[in-house]
């Protein structure tokens, strides 16, 4: 009776190896996909940023001519999205106090899986609020 349980386990001995050696691989493909979309991720966050900062400096100054917050926050977050402005103009680029100030950013990126190439992909961000200035 002891000598065949000897031989069963005699006849097992390499697969644990074998196991935990795929399970490594298995753990690395995850750990390598992860690398790659982890930086599209925090870029998605940074436009989501740039999006609410730039519709709060249009709020407060009631105005979305903020190409000087714009160049700070393309500096700031190293994005150069292309901005697309849809308010209710009362004169010129001016918002009139509780008009609607909306803005979509895009930005292109690239996804690239190693050796299999990339994938180019939209992010896309918005922000919406009202203008916080009264025009006579």
């Amino acid at each position: 009776m002891g000598e065949r349980i000897r031989n069963r386990c005699a006849d097992r001995q390499g697969e644990g190896y074998i196991d935990v050696a795929i399970g490594v691989l298995c753990l690395m493909l995850v750990v390598a996909l992860a690398m790659t979309i982890f930086p599209v991720l925090m870029k998605k966050q940074q436009l989501d940023y740039f999006a609410n900062e730039i519709v709060r400096q249009a709020e407060i100054t009631g105005d979305t001519n903020v190409a000087e917050r714009i160049a700070q926050l393309k500096q700031e977050t190293g994005l150069d999205p292309q901005i697309q402005w849809d308010c209710s103009y009362y004169n010129g680029t001016r918002v009139q106090l509780n008009g609607n100030i909306c803005v979509t950013l895009t930005q292109r990126t690239d996804i690239g899986f190693f050796v299999f190439g990339s994938f180019p992909i939209e992010l896309k961000a918005r922000a919406s609020g009202k203008s916080e200035v009264y025009y006579k």
